[in-house]
């Protein structure tokens, strides 16, 4: 009986054996090992009789007393609370010392009683898949880090950065991409496409210049002017740059760089409107010095005229009527002499030199240099000035000619026959003092009001007006610390209104 039990033995060692597998079998009640495989004891550098009769626990980790009852990692433990096979994960040291990772499945056996008898542990010596493992992770969080930096650096993009399938679906749609089309990303990536974003046929236009090779090269488009289409339907002047992206020769996306050009649009028309300032100053100019030259001209014949009129007048015995027609050519040369004047002043090189003036005189000499103009022939002008205004600080001749450009203005509105108003008066609530110019005409349609005056901007037709006037004007005013309004009147016509600080002496101390 013991020989067959013996045989029988031999023949179950043998067989688990030939499996290849690193196994031991333990006693349940003792946990001493009472079968190793060859495997086994290859694994570990061990004999075979350093390991039969030993503890399990004494084969892994060296330890010299068993585990605690209630030891949650032991496998061998949980087999037996179980009777369930226990699969577990266990670090320990190899021969070298080296840390190895060991799947260890630990299955009981019944005896022929049902009772747990022996403990089989199957252990698999998973380093390698581990270590495949952490190197995976650490290439999947390089992977994260280098895509999580190249998503940064695209949403950190100054341009609104959009990449599609070849279907037209949206995959990558940045923050400014939001800023200038009012979609939000959530929208963009699951109810827009890209053909949603052009006008028109836009985008297929596009997908045929990239596919061109006239507009940078095949895949490529740089620096194309288009336009996007926004989600409140407004189109926004966009610049482009795009390309094809490729996977294996085939067409697989396409991406896209938006620069928004409203903002250099804004800038280059206030450039043009600055640049127009400057070639309508330089035409006022030379117009001054032409007025200059005519009227240096013109000052030699009126006194030689005035000169021999006098001497007609002191040096002959004349005819009543015959003096009086010559005292008339010295009032008309006289005239003359001061409308000559008058352009001098006009024509005057100033540095901007505000001195106190009255406002009345400048609005006197302004009317006087325009009344005898033919355009105001037909045109009553009534003059309502409070004598008793004190001074302001201004420039005389920049004030005149925000008045010049206002009453040329209001005398254009009335075709030439109307009514000009020039009523000044101190402004009842505040230190300043009004200047307010009426006409008689059609009045400002209130469509326009806000924008009368912007530069440039003008209802005459083309040919007939820059629409520098007005807001040259305003400009004036504006850098003496003044104000300007515009109103339509009851009766009809306009009236512009313009308020200047009062000019304050400054106060001197006594001195003792």
């Amino acid at each position: 009986m013991a020989a067959e039990f013996a045989k029988k033995k031999i023949f179950s060692e043998t067989i688990l054996d030939s499996l290849g597998e690193a196994m031991y079998i333990t006693e349940a009640d003792s946990f001493k090992v009472i079968f190793c495989s060859q495997a086994f004891l290859k694994e570990y550098a061990l004999k075979m009789e350093e390991v039969i009769g030993r503890p399990c626990f004494y084969m892994n980790q060296c330890e010299d007393s068993p585990c605690p009852p209630d030891s949650e990692r032991c496998p061998s433990l949980s087999a037996l609370r179980s009777g369930q096979p226990s699969v577990s994960l266990l670090v320990v040291p190899d021969a070298s010392g080296r840390e190895i990772y060991l799947e260890c499945t630990t299955i009981p056996v019944p005896d022929e009683k049902g009772r747990i008898a022996w403990l089989i542990r199957v252990e698999r010596n998973i380093t390698e898949r581990k270590q495949a493992e952490a190197k995976l992770k650490e290439t999947n969080r390089e992977l994260l880090r280098s895509n999580a930096f190249l998503r940064n650096l695209i949403r950190s993009s100054v341009d609104a950065v959009i990449a599609a399938d070849m279907k037209g679906r949206i995959l990558i749609f940045t923050n400014m991409a939001t800023r200038i089309t009012g979609y939000t990303e959530r929208e963009a990536l699951h109810d827009l496409n890209i053909r949603d974003l052009y006008p028109g046929d836009g985008a297929r236009e596009i997908m045929r210049r990239l596919r061109s090779e006239g507009h940078g090269g095949r895949g490529k488009l740089t620096s194309d002017d288009v336009e996007l289409l926004c989600k409140d339907g407004a189109r926004v002047p966009i610049r482009l740059s795009a390309a094809i992206v490729y996977e294996d020769g085939a067409e697989v996306a396409t991406v896209g760089f938006f620069y928004d050009l409203r903002e250099k649009r804004r800038m280059e028309k206030e450039l043009d409107k600055t640049r127009m300032q400057f070639l309508q100053a330089e035409k006022l100019a030379s117009i001054g010095k032409l007025a200059a030259g005519v009227a240096h001209q013109l000052n030699n014949p009126l006194g030689g005229i005035t000169l021999f009129g006098h001497l007609l007048l002191e040096e002959h015995e004349l005819e009543p009527k015959v003096r009086s027609d010559i005292q008339r050519i010295l009032d008309d040369a006289e005239r003359c002499r001061e409308t000559v004047k008058e352009l001098l002043q006009f024509a005057r090189q100033t540095d901007n030199v505000t001195r106190s003036c009255n406002v009345n005189e400048t609005l006197l000499r302004t009317i006087f240099l325009l009344e005898s103009q033919p355009l105001f022939h037909n045109i009553t002008i009534v003059k309502e000035l409070d004598d008793s205004l004190p001074g302001i600080m201004a420039d005389v001749h920049q004030l005149s000619q925000a008045f010049t450009n206002v009453i040329l203005n209001a005398a254009d509105a009335m075709e030439g026959s109307g009514r000009l108003t020039l009523k000044t008066y101190l402004h009842p609530s505040a230190p300043r003092i009004v200047v307010e110019i009426s006409d008689t005409g059609p009045g400002i349609p209130e469509e326009i009001m806000p924008a009368i005056f912007d530069p440039f901007f003008t209802t005459k037709e083309e040919g007939r007006g820059t629409g520098l006037g007005l807001s040259v004007a305003f400009g004036i005013i504006e850098n003496h610390n003044g104000k300007t309004y515009a109103s339509n009147r009851p009766e009809g016509g306009a009236t512009f209104t313009f308020e200047l600080p009062i000019f304050r002496a400054p106060k001197t101390g006594n001195r003792a």
